[in-house]
Parts: C-alpha cells; sequence; structure tokens
C-alpha cells in the first residue's frame, strides 16, 4: 500500500489507525481503564434505559456497536461513547412528541429515533457541518444543562416514592406528587434518596471508586439478603440474554416533522457533548480533535444502534474523566469495557436483575443534579451578568416549554446574544501616548492626543446589516468630539475582515456625508478579503487609491504631507513620533 493510500483510509478510519500502531506498554493501562469504566457504566445505562421507558436490558446491548464503531472511526483516544443521561431524557421527550404512549411502541420508536439522529449526523459530516457544534455558547449550555438535570430528577417521582405519578410536563407532575405524599412508599424513598447521598460522599472523598456499581451491589445485597427485601421494594427483574437482532424501524406510523424535528434536537446536544468532551481531553495529551470525522463517528454509532434495536447514544464525560484518571491510553480501554458489559450480561445477570429500582432512581437523581453545576453559574455570574441570565432563562425555557422546544430556544439565545455583541462591538479614536510605539484608543489613556485635524477610527467587528447603522452613527459621533475641525477622517479597518451589502451601503454614506462637509474619507490596514469587496462594489474607486493606505504610519504621514502642501496645515499640529506602527 502507498503511502498516499495508508493517509487516505487513516483520514476516514483514525482510530483503526491508532489500534493498529498500538503500543503495548499502553496496554495494561487500556484494560484497567475499561474494566473500571464497565463499572460505572453498567449501573448508569440500566438507569439510562428506565429513563427512556425501556428494559434495561437495552441500555446494556447499547454500548456494544457505538463503542466498536467509535473505536474505528472516531478521534479521541479518550472519549467513552454510549447511552447518557441527556440523550437519554431527550429521547424520552421524543418518543412522547411522537406519540409514544404505548409501552410497546416505545422501544421501536427509540430506534427509530436512533437511525434519524444517525443519518442527520451522517449528512452533517458529508456537508462538513463540524463548525454546528458551537451553536451553543457556554451560559447557554450550562443553562441547558441544568434544565435537563432538573427534569431527570423530576422524572424520577414515580420510582423514588412508589407512587403512580400524573402529568405531561414538571408543573403537573410536582402537583401529582404533592397531592399523594402521605401515600408514599417509605423504604423506597428512603433506598432512592440514600443512593443519591451515598454517590455524592463517595464522589467527594473516593472518586476513584466505582461508586456507582458499589452502591447498586450493596443495594442488591440489602435487599436481597436481608430483611429489607421483605418491604416491597421493586427490582429490575430478569434480564433475557439474547442480544438484538438487526430490524429495520417501523416509518410509517409517525409524523416526519415531529421526526426531525426529534432528530436535529438530540444530534445537536450530543454532538456538541461530544465535541465539547473530546477537545477537553485532547488538549491536556495535546492531541487534536477532528470535528467532521466527530460528527461521522457520532452517526455511524446511532445508525448501528438504532437498526440494532437500540437508543440514540453520545458521550459521557463523567465516564471519559473515569477511564483518563484510571490511565487510559486509547479507544482500547472502550473496546475492554464493552466486553465486560457483554460478559456481565451472560454470567452475571442474576445480580443485575437483584438491583432495585429505587436504586437506579437514586442513581439518575446523582446525575441530574449533577448537570445543575452551581460552581459554574457563580463563575459565569462573576463574568459578565448577562450572561447569567441567558443561562437561567435557558434553564426555565427547558422547564417550561420542554427539551425540544428548548433545544431551539438555547441555540436561538446563543445566535442572538453573538449578534448583540456584533452589533455593538467595541470601537475607539486613536492617538498618540507620550512613551508608547503606534496608536491606542484615546479613552483608554489620559494622556493621549489625537492628531489636530485627523480622526483615526477603528469598529473592532465585521461590517453586516446587524451593525451597520450602529457603525455609522459613532464614526459620525467621533467626528463630531474630535478637538480640532477634522479634516481628514482616517477608517482604520484592521478589524473589518468583511462587509455585506448594508454595511457597504452605510460606508457609502459615511463617505458622502464626510465628503459634503468637506472631510476627507481614507482608510487604512485594509485587508484583501475586504478589498476585493469593497471593489466589487465600486466604493474604492469613489474613495481613489491614492486614500488606501497599508499602515497608519503611511496614513499619517500622507496626512502631514498633504497639510504642508495645502498651506500651513491644521493649527497647533501635532508631531508625529518617530516610530509609529
Amino acid at each position: 500500500m502507498s503511502r498516499a493510500d495508508a493517509s487516505g483510509w487513516r483520514r476516514w478510519l483514525p482510530g483503526l489507525g491508532v489500534l493498529l500502531r498500538y503500543d503495548r506498554s499502553w496496554l495494561r493501562g487500556d484494560l484497567l481503564a475499561g474494566i473500571t469504566v464497565a463499572a460505572y457504566l453498567i449501573p448508569q445505562v440500566m438507569a439510562y434505559a428506565e429513563i427512556i421507558g425501556l428494559p434495561p436490558q437495552v441500555g446494556l446491548w447499547a454500548v456494544v456497536a457505538p463503542v466498536i464503531l467509535y473505536a474505528v472511526l472516531g478521534t479521541s483516544r479518550q472519549l467513552s461513547v454510549g447511552p447518557e443521561s441527556t440523550t437519554a431524557l431527550l429521547t424520552a421527550a421524543a418518543i412522547l412528541a411522537l406519540g409514544g404512549t404505548d409501552p410497546s411502541r416505545r422501544a421501536g420508536l427509540a430506534a427509530l429515533v436512533a437511525v434519524a439522529v444517525g443519518v442527520v449526523c451522517l449528512i452533517g459530516a458529508v456537508a462538513r457541518l463540524g463548525f454546528l457544534a458551537s451553536l451553543l455558547s457556554r451560559p447557554v449550555l450550562v443553562g441547558y444543562l441544568a434544565g435537563i438535570g432538573l427534569l431527570m430528577v423530576i422524572s424520577q417521582y414515580g420510582n423514588l416514592t412508589g407512587l403512580a405519578i400524573g402529568g405531561a410536563n414538571p408543573w403537573s407532575q410536582t402537583a401529582s406528587l404533592l397531592g399523594q405524599l402521605g401515600a408514599v412508599h417509605v423504604p423506597t424513598v428512603i433506598l432512592g434518596l440514600s443512593v443519591a447521598v451515598v454517590l455524592f460522599v463517595l464522589r467527594r472523598w473516593a472518586p476513584s471508586w466505582p461508586g456507582p456499581l458499589l452502591v447498586m451491589l450493596a443495594s442488591a445485597a440489602l435487599v436481597g439478603l436481608t430483611p429489607v427485601g421483605s418491604l416491597g421494594l421493586a427490582v429490575v427483574g430478569t434480564l433475557p440474554q439474547t442480544p438484538p437482532g438487526w430490524a429495520l424501524p417501523d416509518v410509517t406510523s409517525v409524523g416526519v416533522l415531529p421526526l426531525i424535528q426529534a432528530a436535529l434536537g438530540v444530534s445537536v446536544v450530543a454532538y456538541s457533548d461530544v465535541i465539547l468532551t473530546g477537545r477537553a481531553f485532547a488538549a491536556r495529551r495535546e492531541e487534536r480533535i477532528d470535528a467532521n470525522a466527530e460528527l461521522l463517528a457520532l452517526g455511524a454509532a446511532n445508525l448501528a444502534n438504532g437498526f440494532l434495536g437500540g437508543i440514540p447514544v453520545s458521550s459521557s464525560a463523567s465516564r471519559t474523566v473515569i477511564g483518563d484518571s484510571a490511565g487510559s491510553r486509547t479507544q482500547l480501554h472502550s473496546l475492554v469495557a464493552a466486553a465486560t458489559v457483554v460478559l456481565a450480561i451472560f454470567f452475571l445477570s442474576p445480580v443485575l436483575a437483584a438491583f432495585p429500582q429505587a436504586a437506579l432512581a437514586g442513581l439518575v437523581v446523582y446525575a441530574g443534579l449533577r448537570l445543575v453545576d452551581l460552581a459554574e453559574l457563580r463563575r459565569i455570574a462573576a463574568f459578565r451578568l448577562s450572561e447569567l441570565v441567558l443561562a437561567l432563562v435557558t434553564m426555565a425555557a427547558v422547564l417550561v416549554v420542554g427539551l425540544l422546544n428548548g433545544i431551539a430556544i438555547a441555540v436561538a439565545l446563543s445566535l442572538l446574544d453573538l449578534i448583540r455583541r456584533i452589533a455593538h462591538p467595541h470601537d475607539g479614536v486613536l492617538g498618540y501616548v507620550p512613551g508608547l510605539a503606534g496608536m491606542h484608543d484615546i479613552d483608554d489613556y489620559p494622556d493621549a492626543a489625537q492628531v489636530p485635524g485627523l480622526v483615526v477610527y477603528r469598529y473592532d467587528s465585521p461590517l453586516f446589516f446587524a451593525n451597520a447603522d450602529d457603525f455609522l452613527t459613532r464614526a459620525l459621533a467621533g467626528v463630531d468630539r474630535a478637538p480640532a475641525p477634522p479634516q481628514w477622517f482616517l477608517l482604520n479597518a484592521e478589524a473589518n475582515v468583511e462587509i455585506d451589502l448594508t454595511a457597504l451601503d452605510a460606508l457609502e454614506q459615511l463617505r458622502a456625508t464626510l465628503t459634503e462637509r468637506g472631510i476627507v474619507f481614507a482608510m487604512a490596514r485594509v485587508k484583501m478579503e475586504l478589498r476585493d469587496q469593497l471593489n466589487v462594489g465600486g466604493f474604492l474607486d469613489r474613495v481613489g487609491a491614492d486614500r488606501i493606505f497599508p499602515t497608519l504610519p503611511t496614513a499619517v504621514a500622507a496626512f502631514t504631507a498633504w497639510c504642508e502642501a495645502g498651506s500651513s496645515g491644521p493649527p497647533g499640529r501635532a508631531a508625529t513620533p518617530a516610530e509609529p506602527q
């Protein structure tokens, strides 16, 4: 095989390339990490299947195909792929939106959503839409995850109390719980809350221990070997050992638009999770993540899982942390984890069947409360109050309008926040500062001085429709505030990397207004892309080639020469520094 051929297949199968170049010194770390991750994963994925309303074994089998495919197609060596709390809750919401109130249809609808998510991700990979992972800003993502965490807790009201909870939204479900408080099954409540508390304690004081597995084993032993078992605590029950078969999900009984909305919603959140977690761990090891390859791997994992009767999958930050801490070096650790899960299904099924439902609910509550990141909310509040408002509004939107509509609101809020920042960016009038080379914002230095007769203006954003009027207004305000009558207006275009037609019209209006007032319009530091756009619009011809300068010093020198050639120049003209930049 030629070097070009090898490079080609490694581009499409990056994970396989790593495994084929495997260093035997990595094996011990990968084996230990794989077994450790499996210890966390087994009770987690059983609980996440419960969130969707499916038998626990569905969550266990949903680990296998995604792990194998991601190990071949993915670019992260540490990422743990499989069922995940956020994706599980989104899938549950999607099933309800698709009319999945009948328990017999839930498995088929979950598989259908997984296939749809896979198709969306594969289309995104082919179209190279990996950049869409940036659609959710950090504050919006924190608020969205906090809302999901609270919904996860609410979803376990019934399993935590032994009650039949009614209602189609968080508010009616909470009202249903409050109306039946006198009928709660106390042993169920005690066990579920105890599991959540113990998990938080273990996370704080023994983070390297496989807390979920230890707590679930202890709960199973408590119910099976002590008189507690006679208190009416529900358990998981028999787990079939037969792996799921290959089947095409039924698409005839669902609406196309709800399915597309569900697939888009799950895809955006799942992919954002994959990229954020993958990049964080890659940066620690000076590795790189290919955003489009990750989209392809996520799509293939979900597509295969759907055809195998599984559920949508994403990455788990907590399991990734655990694997990394245990010494994972490559995706072999995930393959070891998947193999351990399969062995557990066939040889430890009686133990898994004895897991109490209340303990699984406690595990879900623990995972949900961890998504409410109070420390991060405090950090956001300390940085900028407006970003905290974004986070809280997003969290409220998830609780009020639901998960799928909440995603649309979260993305819209991120984009509106971006437009708000670009629509009113920083600007400045530049001048000279004694002892400093170059020109600087006069608002930043009390002793800064403008060149009399020259207004040097900088607008720190690309120019487009949302900030065109703002640019025009603030540029003219800079002229009006000049200490001496302006003769030249020099636009420092270093930050104006591009322009649209609306902003081009505003720029022409600025030039025409200044010309009517007898002020020369000039530009400096015009990048090639912006120059090409201004040429297409004919703007540069109206300005004149002799008024476009490569640097600020050449522009200031031209202004000085113009003043000297015209007469005595503006009164009290400041001398330019010897080496301006």
